[in-house]
């Protein structure tokens, strides 16, 4: 593999799941559930109109950032916030959407490093202990890594905001957005895909990690939507050890499809399992199989831009950091952060037909900035 899908991997890798996973838990064993035969359902059936209406919906541009509320009030200046990193590229990334989005309001963000190690992440929260912030963001590790610091900044009345992570708020968690009830939505876009596509005439394999939970609410409602939708035809779930990542992922892909030549759909839980896939096909000599991810990234874009791959659900880093924002910012007007917990940040279904000119790290909804600065009266 070359040096960019690697770089490409590691970027994908935290945009959903706590990083502290690598260095925790040692790879799994794949296995599989029986796949029926596929259905040939008719082009007007129930589940098939379902599934396009959905894919419809899931396509389209969103133009609306799910806050509407204006802060209404004055809001202070010279706040800093402390973003502890995870140590890959998206992390960075998140922070980087952050700080941008805490200069509009005149706070200051430092950024504490970290290897995304256990060690490293509570050395981090202890800085952060002895910077006494005003606030605390961090993305993708569990409370389990940094307990005895958050009941810290609990006593202190300090916020701790988290995204992308499996975990609840409350006891410390100020907010989390993209946590486990938030991510299920992904499953049913990308079963909507998968049975418009194929006219609910589908055939599918689902390469999952298990080893990050966070996931499990996507592969979940993946096959209860796909089943509903598309009955009768095949799905075959494959679980993938995290020693695949940036190795053997593609040799494990082509091993499955030349043993199972009938399936039709190959669907991965994260976009970073199909870097490295569609070479390793053409390579193979197999064809006609048609590929979608769960959170793509600017490799996975690129695939469907030269037609290598085919879907891919696009995550809201853009909007989630500059939400977090909004929430600290009710905060430090004496407000509650629920109306920022309870918005729901928009995804979007990414295929050929709809995706943008700009195909890296791309916001969802394109002048989100100008919706944020106008909730908080800032020009």
């Amino acid at each position: 593999m070359s040096s960019r899908p690697r770089r490409a991997a590691r970027r994908a890798l935290t945009a959903i799941v706590p990083v502290t996973a690598l260095l925790a838990l040692a790879g799994c064993g794949s296995g599989t559930t029986p796949a029926a035969d596929s259905a040939k359902a008719a082009p007007d059936s129930p589940g098939l109109t379902a599934a396009r209406t959905a894919m419809a919906k899931y396509s389209a541009h969103p133009d609306r950032i799910p806050v509407t509320q204006p802060v209404g009030r004055k809001i202070p200046a010279g706040k800093t916030v402390d973003f502890i990193l995870c140590g890959v590229q998206s992390c960075q990334d998140l922070a980087n959407f952050f700080t941008a989005a805490a200069n509009q309001l005149g706070w200051h963000v430092r950024q504490i490093a970290t290897q995304g190690t256990p060690e490293s992440v509570q050395s981090a929260y202890e800085q952060a202990l002895r910077d006494k912030p005003d606030a605390v963001v961090s993305s993708g590790f569990p409370r389990a890594v940094y307990a005895k610091q958050l009941a810290q900044f609990k006593a202190a009345g300090i916020p701790v905001l988290q995204s992308n992570a499996d975990d609840v708020v409350g006891d410390g968690v100020s907010l989390l957005k993209n946590g486990p009830q938030d991510v299920a939505v992904q499953g049913e876009m990308l079963a909507s895909w998968v049975v418009a596509d194929s006219n609910a005439r589908a055939d599918t394999v689902y390469f999952d990690l298990p080893a990050y939970t966070i996931l499990k609410p996507v592969k979940d409602t993946f096959a209860a939507k796909y089943k509903q939708w598309c009955a009768g035809c095949g799905l075959d779930t494959v679980d993938v050890p995290i020693t695949a990542i940036g190795k053997d992922m593609p040799d494990r892909v082509v091993s499955y499809l030349r043993s199972h030549p009938k399936v039709t759909h190959v669907v991965f839980s994260l976009g970073l399992l199909n870097v490295g896939v569609p070479a390793a096909l053409k390579t193979a000599g197999i064809t006609g199989k048609h590929l979608a991810v769960n959170v793509g990234d600017g490799q996975n874009y690129q695939y469907i831009q030269s037609g290598l791959s085919d879907a891919a659900m696009a995550l809201n880093s853009h909007e989630t950091s500059w939400l977090q924002v909004d929430a600290l910012a009710r905060h430090f007007t004496g407000q509650s952060m629920d109306v920022d917990q309870k918005a729901v940040l928009p995804n979007m279904l990414i295929t050929k037909d709809n995706l943008p000119k700009t195909i890296g790290d791309f916001p969802i909804v394109e002048d989100y900035q100008a919706q944020f600065k106008a909730l908080w009266g800032v020009s």
